[in-house]
């Protein structure tokens, strides 16, 4: 009987995925994370003196965020409740609640609550378990891919350390696949070799992520007839493997804000990397298009118009020929407007503008600027002695006020020494010395 026991736990974890078979048992497994769990840093201080704090791991797919919450559960002898915000709701924190009483009152034991997606809880749903991190029923964990700093309540945070977990680099991730191939309990035992190239592709097309690079290495085992696993064999599991890109999330923001800085920073070659980074990931090249106009308007302007009109241009032929001949447009437009003398001119002049428009509220339009198209706005007074610029010289009504009665004059707009603005720029001190 115990023989068959033992047999059906073995085939039990064996049908496990190998992810999950391979999940770091103590803190010598754990690959990555140095600035956190090097000798003497203050989270590995804290889980090998057993002083478990509350704390959120930030930081993407596939860094451990949820093995590391385990395995501080287990070397502080904590009770462990692993919830998702996914699927579970105020029910489940009450539950969790009364399992972690009873826990202390039968064995004396804390318990850590682990909380995977917390940023998909709302405020509500987050306060309700901060009454027993409080008290200290509960020692809460969390985990995000989103940053805490926009997703998570004050309240929260301010009981919680946050911990930036980095994205796995090659060797790691290589190492991680080397351990797998030769673990004889929870690996392959050596039973199928790969060269390094072959693995290196693996670990390429992880992308930082450990549980991607363990899915892809045991997707090639099965397609492998014989012991070796061969490159075409990983090429064909690795095809169409995408970079890391939430839409609407924190590498969409940070990827677009890059190629933003990029542009704005004059560098084409930038500028390419980062809109061919956000195009990999699966970014609506739509979205990238929208953005670019507004870069050409916030940091290019008036010192070179052709460059709104050529983004335009590039929209345009994205939106007729589609993905992935209309890519290539946006290629040429960005590298453009990288490359196009920069103002930020009219963007401040704007600024400024709206501001006084919040300001000054509804100030009254002056009578001789009113169009007058009725008799009764004629003789009321609309219209009366404007000057119609065309008719004065160099088409300038010199002394001519545009602004409200009750408003002093404003000058927002100061035109930069760069490209077309130096014409801009003389013409307009030309007028004013009019």
């Amino acid at each position: 009987m115990a023989t068959d026991l033992f047999s059906s736990e073995q085939q039990e974890s064996a049908e496990r995925p190998l992810a999950d078979r391979m999940r770091p048992a103590n803190l010598e497994e754990f690959s990555g994370q140095s600035h956190l769990l090097d000798e003497g840093k203050p989270l590995q201080r804290a889980i090998e003196q057993g002083r478990v704090h509350s704390m959120v791991f930030w930081g993407p797919p596939g860094t451990g965020k949820t093995t590391l919450a385990r395995m501080i559960a287990a070397r502080t002898d904590s009770h462990f409740i692993a919830l998702s915000a996914v699927m579970a709701g105020v029910k489940d924190i009450r539950s969790a609640v009364g399992e972690a009483d009873q826990h202390r009152q039968m064995s004396g034991r804390g318990t850590v609550l682990f909380l995977d997606e917390v940023h998909r809880f709302n405020k509500s749903q987050q306060d309700a378990f901060l009454p027993f991190v409080e008290d200290g029923t509960l020692t809460f964990i969390g985990a995000t891919t989103e940053n805490p700093s926009f997703e998570l309540n004050n309240a929260l945070l301010s009981r919680a350390r946050v911990y930036v977990l980095k994205t796995l680099d090659e060797s790691a991730l290589m190492g991680i696949l080397r351990r797998a191939l030769g673990d004889s309990e929870r690996g392959f035992a050596g039973k199928y070799r790969i060269d390094d190239d072959a693995l290196q592709l693996i670990a390429l097309a992880a992308d930082g992520d450990a549980r991607r690079a363990l899915n892809l290495l045991e997707l090639a085992v099965d397609l492998t007839d014989g012991d070796e696993i061969s490159e075409a064999t990983v090429k064909e599991v690795a095809t169409g493997s995408r970079r890391r890109f939430d839409k609407k999330g924190e590498y969409f923001y940070d990827q677009i804000s890059a190629m933003h800085k990029s542009v704005r920073g004059s560098d084409p070659d930038a500028s390419l990397y980062w809109l061919m980074r956000m195009i990999d990931g699966g970014c609506d090249p739509l979205y990238i298009a929208r953005r670019m106009i507004r870069v050409a308007s916030e940091d290019i302007g008036n010192a070179d118009p052709r460059a709104l009109r050529l983004t335009l241009d590039a929209w345009e032929t994205l939106e007729r020929l589609g993905s992935p001949e209309g890519e290539l447009a946006l290629a040429q437009a960005v590298v453009y407007l990288a490359c196009a003398a920069k103002s930020n001119a009219v963007y401040t002049a704007a600024k400024s503008a709206r501001k006084d428009a919040e300001e000054f509220g509804s100030l009254e339009v002056p009578m001789h600027l009113r169009n007058a198209p009725t008799k009764l706005m004629e003789e009321l007074g609309y219209g009366d002695n404007y000057r119609y610029a065309h008719d004065e010289e160099g088409a300038v009504a010199k002394g001519e006020k545009y602004f409200p009665d009750d408003m002093d004059e404003r000058t927002y707009y100061h035109p930069v020494p760069r490209g077309l603005e130096i014409k801009i720029r003389e013409k307009l001190a030309e007028i004013k010395k009019r």
